[in-house]
Order: C-alpha cells, then sequence, then structure tokens
C-alpha cells in the first residue's frame, strides 16, 4: 500500500472511485460531492494554494482518497476535509485514521485553525472514527460548500491536534 499526492493519471478512477462509494450508500447525487463540478479534475483541483489531495494506492489500483483544502465562502482559518472516501476493500483497515491524520498534518503545515467536515447521517464508522480523532459535532454548517444533502457537520481544533 502507497499514499502519495494525487496525479493527473488519476483523475478518472479517483473520480470513479468517490461516486461508486456514494452509491454503494444510496446517497443523494445532488447536494454532495456526486455532482461537484472538480470530481472530474481532481489533481488540478487540488493545486490551489493551501491545499492536497493524497491517494491510496495498492497494487496499481487507487482504493481510497482524502484532502483538505480552505473551506468554501468562509473568511475563518479553517479548512475542510474532503472527498474522503474508500473502496471496501480499504475498509477496516486503519487507512482512514492515516489519512485523516495525514491530511490533519499537512492543515497544522498550512497554518489552519480548525477543519471542518460534513457527511452523512448513516456513515456511522466514519463518524465514529472522527470522533475518535477529536471532532465535534456542530449545529449548523459552516461556509457553503454545496453539500446541502450532508446533514451532518463536525469540527476540529487543530490546536487540540497531535
Amino acid at each position: 500500500m502507497k499514499i502519495r499526492p494525487i496525479a493527473i493519471a488519476d483523475n478518472a478512477s479517483v473520480a470513479a472511485l468517490i461516486r461508486g462509494v456514494l452509491e454503494e450508500h444510496d446517497v443523494p447525487k445532488v447536494g454532495t460531492a456526486y455532482a461537484d463540478p472538480q470530481l472530474d479534475y481532481m489533481c488540478q483541483a487540488y493545486e490551489q494554494s493551501r491545499s492536497v489531495y493524497y491517494v491510496v494506492e495498492e497494487e496499481g489500483r487507487i482504493i481510497g482518497g482524502a484532502g483538505i483544502s480552505p473551506l468554501e465562502n468562509s473568511d475563518a482559518n479553517i479548512c475542510e476535509l474532503q472527498k474522503m472516501y474508500f473502496l471496501e476493500v480499504a475498509r477496516g483497515r486503519g487507512i482512514g485514521e492515516q489519512m485523516i491524520r495525514l491530511c490533519l498534518q499537512k492543515a497544522k503545515e498550512f497554518g489552519f485553525d480548525s477543519c471542518y467536515l460534513e457527511t452523512m447521517t448513516d456513515m456511522l464508522a466514519a463518524q465514529k472514527l472522527y470522533k475518535k480523532i477529536g471532532f465535534e459535532y456542530l449545529c449548523n454548517p459552516l461556509g457553503n460548500t454545496g453539500h446541502s444533502s450532508c446533514p451532518v457537520w463536525m469540527l476540529l481544533d487543530l490546536n487540540k491536534f497531535a
């Protein structure tokens, strides 16, 4: 298994992986990452300042990914943990926690104060992991990500992340 920054050659595989996982969970296609315009060119989307997207590659196949980027439509110094999805073969192996920690460490290096995320109500395993890392539930969304179908919002104070 290898974790590395996304490359242009990964764009189609990452888009298919994310859409496939969302379909597996029967997530709405509108108001979620499924409809994000940058989904088909993820490498280029994460070339902006203070952004990074990592993929997990195993035996030449992308089996997951996660990234951080400044929170859209927010004046606060907050990044967003974005597009963290894994194929079934990657789940339950500790890869998700490893990826979150890598992204959060990079967020600290970029100088962010907090990290925000949005998820779906039934993604309980992911929420359990987020809580283990230190994310706390919010009553309202932050910024304006366009993910109106994601009803769970969480925030982590990066100063408390080790």
